[in-house]
């Protein structure tokens, strides 16, 4: 089987398994992005998350994280869950955070899509990634021509906007690959714009300063919350969506059709003071196998007071 072929024959089969996008790019040392990466570091605009600092060189490699890696398939799966549908004063959840966890989701697609690889091209060896190992998602996936990065970090597709999440398989099969595409962010500057916390700075596009996000605050920091901040968090309790809710790409966002995304409609319906009386079962049903069990209760439940301080609203929490 030729390159072509076994190349044509992955993009269809993860189109099946429900990826919108699927892009291949050669497993090559990032440089450019090594050196991006560096000196992010070295400004510890990473904040607390010193996870991202650990293996840098199987960062930037893939050939160093799976030895003989020949290929990077990329993938992308539609998470955009069109209008929010809670009650208008109730703290804010990141619209990737409504369903299952999408760890769980998209690895056993990628296993499937592994699988299917070796039973029907040929057998290979190599790994499949989703957002938990030193590899750095939109940097293959911008070379793999899913989209560009735009100034606001995130990946931008001219189909779909950016409300998706990111995979990948590094295996040691040599594909047809992809070129990158064109960044269209042009003169817009509404991302940097609209940013609240100024994690987003008009000086420095296409450059985020983590230890500043609203996202960062809400599910990476462990300890108190910062001081004079609360009311440009704009009511967000677990993640932010407002650099991307701002993009004109994501006019073009649609609704997904996977189940596992979709929110429990205990969820939907939590009113603000249901979310201030918070008890630590109705927390362990509501986010049962979710994205929001990365904070924890009382992650959560500092991030709901704080919130809830910028208006004045009371803020009676019940421990279970």
């Amino acid at each position: 089987m030729d390159k072509k072929q076994a190349t044509a024959m992955i993009k269809s089969k993860a189109h099946e398994l429900g990826f919108m996008f699927c892009g291949v790019s050669r497993a090559q040392k990032l440089e450019t992005e090594a050196r991006r990466l560096e000196d992010w570091l070295n400004k510890n605009r990473n904040g607390e998350m010193q996870w991202m600092e650990n293996h840098f060189e199987k960062r930037i490699d893939p050939t160093k994280l799976v030895p003989g890696s020949k290929s990077v398939v990329s993938v992308a799966m539609n998470y955009f869950n069109g209008q929010n549908r809670q009650p208008a004063d109730s703290p804010k959840i990141s619209k990737y955070a409504y369903g299952r966890d999408y760890h769980k989701v998209l690895k056993k697609r990628l296993k499937q899509l592994f699988q299917f690889i070796n039973e029907e091209i040929g057998e290979v060896e190599g790994r499949f990634f989703v957002d938990s190992a030193p590899v750095m998602d939109k940097a293959w996936a911008k070379r793999s021509g899913l989209g560009w990065q735009g100034k606001n970090t995130n990946l931008i597709s001219p189909k779909v906007g950016s409300f998706f999440f990111l995979g990948e398989l590094i295996i040691d099969l040599d594909l047809e690959y992809d070129g990158e595409i064109k960044d269209f962010c042009g003169t817009c500057t509404r991302c940097l714009d609209a940013c609240p916390t100024g994690a987003l700075n008009p000086e420095r596009p296409y450059e985020i300063e983590a230890n500043r996000c609203i996202s960062y605050y809400t599910i990476e920091l462990k300890g108190s919350l910062p001081d004079g901040l609360n009311d440009q968090f704009e009511n967000w309790m677990f993640g932010c969506d407002i650099c991307q809710d701002v993009c004109p790409w994501n006019r073009k966002s649609i609704p997904h059709d996977e189940p596992d995304f979709n929110p429990k409609s205990d969820l939907l319906e939590m009113t603000a003071a249901d979310w201030q009386n918070l008890t630590k079962d109705v927390f362990d049903e509501i986010f049962a196998g979710s994205p929001v069990k990365r904070t924890g209760f009382d992650g959560l439940k500092r991030n709901i007071q704080y919130v809830a301080e910028s208006t004045g609203a009371r803020s009676d929490f019940k421990n279970s």
